[in-house]
This record gives C-alpha cells, sequence and structure tokens, in this order.
C-alpha cells in the first residue's frame, strides 16, 4: 500500500509561494522596463524607498528557501513511491535549467538557473544529517548577508529549505503554534533593527538599483544602503513566513487567502507569466522606459488581478499548471494525465484530499 506521506500536498507552502510571487514582480518590473531613476521629492522616490526596505532581497530569497523545501519533498515522496528519487530529481533541474536559458532570452538575471545550479550542489546533502545542514545553512547565510554577497544567498537558502524539510517543520505547524510565535517575534525585533540602520544610511537623492562596488575608496551611500538590505533580507523575509504561517492557523484567513494559494500552485507557470505579462504591456503600450515607479506598481496590480483569477479558474479543471505540467513530463519522461476526472475527484473527497 502507498505511503499516503507520498501525496499529501501543504497547502501552507503554496499560500508561501503565492505571497513570494507578489513581491517578486515588483521588483523585477523596473529592470525589465527599463524604468529611470526618480525625480527627488517625490512619490515615486518615496516609493522607491519603499521598495528596497521592504521588498527587495525579501522575496527572492523565500523562493529561494521554498526550492529547498521543495527539493526535499520531491525526493522524500518519489522513494516513498518506490522510484528513483535522486534521478528524478536530477532530470527535473536540468528541465528547469533549460527553461531557464529560454527564460534568460527575454529576462537577463532570472532565477531558475541559479537553483538549478544550486539544486545540483546541495543534492549531495540530502543524505547529511539535517542538524550539521542546519548549522552549515545559517553560518553561509550569516557570512554572504554580513559580507552584501546577494548571488550567493539563494545556495544557502536552498540548504536551509532542505533542513527544514528533514525536521518536517510544515507539516507540524498545528503542533508548534508558540514555538512559530516566539521565532516570528524574534526575526521582527531583528528586522526592525536592521531597517532602522538601513534607514539611517538611506541616500538623500534617488539612486540606481544595483550595488557599485569600489575598488579604490568606501561604498558610495546607495550602495552602502542596498549592500545592508542584502544583510537584512534573510531575517526580513523569515519574519514575512512566519508572520504569514500565524495568520494561516485560523481558518477565516485560509479562505480569505485562497487565491494566493492557487497562484502559488502554479508557481513556476505564473513567475514566468509574469515576464511574459510585462513584455506584452511594455510592447503593445509602449510602456518601456515610458513608465514612473508607481505606474510600475499599478502594472503589477492589474497582472495579479489577471494571473491570480487565471490560476483559479484553471486549477478547477486541471491538476496543475501548463508549465508545471510540461515540467512534469520531462521530469518523469513519459505523458501526464493534465485534466481532472470526476471519479478523481470523488476519490480526493472521500480520502481527505491531496
Amino acid at each position: 500500500m502507498e505511503n499516503p506521506k507520498a501525496n499529501k500536498r501543504i497547502d501552507v507552502l503554496d499560500y508561501i509561494r503565492g505571497f513570494a510571487l507578489l513581491g517578486i514582480i515588483l521588483v523585477n518590473i523596473l529592470a525589465l522596463l527599463h524604468i529611470k531613476i526618480p525625480d527627488p521629492l517625490t512619490i515615486d522616490a518615496s516609493y522607491q524607498r519603499f521598495l528596497y526596505l521592504f521588498v527587495e532581497g525579501r522575496f527572492y530569497t523565500i523562493f529561494s528557501f521554498l526550492f529547498g523545501v521543495g527539493f526535499y519533498l520531491f525526493i522524500t515522496r518519489a522513494n516513498a513511491k518506490g522510484k528513483k528519487g535522486h534521478v528524478l530529481f536530477l532530470r527535473r533541474i536540468a528541465a528547469m535549467f533549460v527553461f531557464g536559458i529560454l527564460h534568460s532570452l527575454f529576462h537577463p538575471g532570472e532565477a531558475l538557473m541559479v537553483y538549478a545550479i544550486c539544486g545540483f550542489i546541495t543534492l549531495p546533502f540530502y543524505k547529511v544529517n539535517k542538524h550539521i545542514n542546519l548549522a552549515i545553512s545559517i553560518i553561509l547565510i550569516i557570512i554572504f548577508g554580513v559580507m552584501g554577497i546577494k548571488v550567493a544567498l539563494p545556495l544557502p537558502l536552498i540548504l536551509l529549505g532542505l533542513a527544514c524539510g528533514q525536521y518536517e517543520i510544515f507539516e507540524k505547524l498545528k503542533q508548534k503554534t508558540k514555538q512559530l510565535f516566539i521565532f516570528t517575534v524574534i526575526m521582527l525585533i531583528l528586522s526592525m533593527i536592521g531597517l532602522y540602520i538601513q534607514y539611517l544610511n538611506m541616500p538623500e537623492q534617488p539612486f540606481e538599483t544595483m550595488i557599485l562596488l569600489s575598488e579604490d575608496g568606501p561604498l558610495d551611500q546607495a550602495s552602502k544602503f542596498l549592500q545592508i538590505g542584502v544583510t537584512n533580507g534573510p531575517i526580513i523575509s523569515a519574519f514575512y513566513i512566519g508572520i504569514l504561517l500565524l495568520l494561516l492557523q485560523t481558518n477565516i484567513v485560509q479562505t480569505i487567502l485562497s487565491p494566493l494559494k492557487y497562484y502559488g500552485r502554479m508557481a513556476f507557470t505564473n513567475y514566468i507569466g509574469q515576464t511574459a505579462f510585462i513584455l506584452l504591456f511594455g510592447r503593445i503600450f509602449h510602456f518601456i522606459t515610458n513608465l514612473t515607479y508607481v505606474q510600475t506598481l499599478y502594472l503589477c496590480l492589474a497582472i495579479y488581478a489577471i494571473q491570480i483569477l487565471f490560476s483559479v479558474v484553471w486549477l478547477q479543471y486541471f491538476k496543475m499548471g501548463p508549465l508545471e505540467w510540461i515540467w512534469r513530463m520531462f521530469t518523469y519522461w513519459q505523458t501526464v494525465p493534465l485534466r481532472k476526472t470526476v471519479i478523481k475527484e470523488n476519490h480526493v473527497q472521500n480520502h481527505g484530499g491531496l
């Protein structure tokens, strides 16, 4: 008899994925549409500061962490079904790498190729003791964070997600509400300290959205501000996850935020779809270089509405998103049924869902 844990979906992970997608697009759109530096003392300048205090470096870290959790769950569940989990995972990240190459043609600096490479590097850690994985990941996150090396952070964040998967953190949340509350309060305090320090280093004028390293002298004010933001990133991300998980302990919040769950279940489709919508609207309506910072927010809200509605409707009739379906066929190297059936739905209802 098949292990029921091999199929059980962890809904809170889909909520978090959806939440991460909401933040990622707010920053990605700036580069994709080549948004110019805002004028001083404008609402656009204020919005830029908001983004680089509360959004930039906060949501890609969540996505990296979730990739690590999913990495552990995928191999564990494949093994529980009697399949070769490591082999399937290698196919999975190889397909992700190919998707990443194609995506990078339209979105330079996209994350899929990075995740695929990091997944390959961290694969041996699947069999390493969970305490060791936790210690290594936290130490590397602190080192890379303090040094402000943003490009290096996905690797330890994925390893941290793997360790949390080993600890079965998300399967036992109902039993650990008190510990979750304490964790969230600690992360809130640390986040407030970090944000205060970053705020003290905020440039007086609007700034370039990249860290410019100087070999001949100290970092300029904007670069110092952004580098501190890299350091704060994992801490603030941890607070965001903690507060969301606490809110999801109540059924009413789960119901209110349920569209976010569907959005997250199709995270792969929606992540690439964000790029497609941004570039499509940019071409059709001549938005490239012509939008202000605040106007990009309005466009993001429109894309949210389209994608969330599409996700909710699509998943009423299909088991997974369209790109998830293609990805799964590459992984298992066989055709996979996409459309839901009445028999399957009745089976799910009778057995408490997947």
